[in-house]
């Protein structure tokens, strides 16, 4: 199973530690799911990282960040003219989250972003799901 993250479920892992992607992190330690990242994907990370309300010195975002570098796998192909088109997320900013679970062939997008879960029912004839981390968890001890 492949998966896409949007910023906030990896604020989630790496800054908060949040109990809801426990199964997550557990499913990937295990090698159960892949997670999948671009460069666009990442660079917002850095980014977001070094927002002044999470409080991290410049150790602890390149800390995070190798994190995030050994979780994932890099995707750089870019479709244009996708055969299956996307709907427009109301927030442009996450977009490419979308554009990347459909060039990546994930499973899943998981994100606690209302503009994106409010797709979730439009993208399923991209071949993804869009979820939370708790609908994706659900889904996942049931088929497995």
């Amino acid at each position: 199973m492949q998966l896409v993250l949007d910023t906030n479920v990896w604020i989630d892992w790496l800054v908060f530690n949040d109990p809801s992607v426990t199964p997550l992190k557990e499913a990937h330690r295990g090698g159960r799911v892949g997670i999948i990242a671009d460069e666009a994907c990442l660079d917002e990370l850095n980014s977001v990282l070094a927002y002044p309300e999470f409080g991290l010195d410049d150790t602890q975002s390149k800390s995070h960040l190798a994190e995030v570098d050994r979780c994932v796998v890099k995707h750089d192909i870019q479709r244009g003219g996708r055969p299956i088109p996307l709907p427009r997320c109301s927030d442009p900013d996450d977009q490419k989250f979308l554009a990347l679970a459909l060039d990546a062939s994930a499973d899943w997008l998981l994100t606690r972003d209302k503009a994106l879960l409010k797709l979730s029912r439009r993208v399923k004839a991209a071949g993804f799901r869009v979820g939370s981390p708790g609908q994706w968890s659900v889904a996942f001890a049931t088929a497995n």
